[in-house]
């Protein structure tokens, strides 16, 4: 149940959801009853999986940009296709981060980065911060 919990949590916080997948992470690394590796493969899988959801909706977002209900203004649309195109998929690694990580998935989606790419990339990247986290839970960092 608990692996069910984590997955669920990194998921829905890859999302546009405020959900904390690093709390929970902690929390059961704390416990001390689970596999550590187990844990982190598991966050990365429901956290990499969010993201490719973010990525599938800015794939199809544009067919909404003339909606009078679309939530986003043509000119922040640009502007946030003018960041990325600047940027790049290199912009990708930066997709663990709070705030600006999930819609950094949703433009790479927009913009009709290579799915393959983006998996791999945000694959390291997400599992990259698990990692980290985990190390500082052993007080190695």
């Amino acid at each position: 149940m608990a692996y069910f919990f984590l997955f669920i949590s990194a998921f829905g916080a890859a999302t546009l959801l405020p959900l904390q997948s690093e709390a929970v992470l902690i929390a059961l690394l704390v416990q001390a009853k689970h596999s550590a590796l187990i844990l982190i493969v598991v966050a990365t899988i429901g956290n990499v999986l969010g993201s490719c959801v973010n990525w599938y909706l800015g794939l199809k977002i544009e067919q909404f940009k003339d909606k009078k209900w679309f939530p986003v203004s043509a000119e922040k649309m640009q502007k946030a296709e003018n960041i990325y195109q600047k940027y790049g998929f290199w912009s990708l690694f930066l997709s663990w981060t709070p705030v600006i990580g999930d819609p950094i998935t949703l433009i790479a989606g927009l913009m009709k980065e290579n799915f393959w790419r983006f998996l791999l990339i945000v694959t390291l990247a997400k599992a990259g911060r698990y990692i980290v986290l985990y190390l500082i839970y052993l007080g190695v960092i």
